[in-house]
């Protein structure tokens, strides 16, 4: 049986290259699958957590998180989609138009 702790590290590991990706990259497509890095990080310490103290409840909010992502990625390659038809680029900098 593996350690939990191996579980965070991974886990920890996983964050922190996610949210590099969100903090550093330009590209949308990169974006998106930071923030799914980010949402798995979360999902892999409910299932260690729920597999740890023997209970199904971490592993149900893993479920969740799961079709949150499905649903955050349908909704941004939408977006991408539509930057790329109207900016011909998928870079998030290079659009002003919502900027107060």
């Amino acid at each position: 049986m593996v350690p939990i702790e191996y579980y965070l590290v991974v886990s920890a590991a996983l964050f922190c290259i996610g949210l590099f990706g969100v903090l550093a990259r330009r590209n949308a497509l990169r974006f998106l699958m930071s923030v799914e890095l980010l949402l798995n990080a979360g999902a892999l310490n409910l299932v260690a957590f729920s597999h740890h103290w023997g209970n199904l409840t971490g592993q149900t909010f893993a479920l969740f998180i799961m079709a949150l992502a499905a649903a955050e990625v349908a909704v941004g390659i939408g977006i991408v989609l539509v930057l790329n038809r109207t900016l011909g680029t998928i870079d998030v900098t290079v659009p002003r138009g919502l900027e107060g």
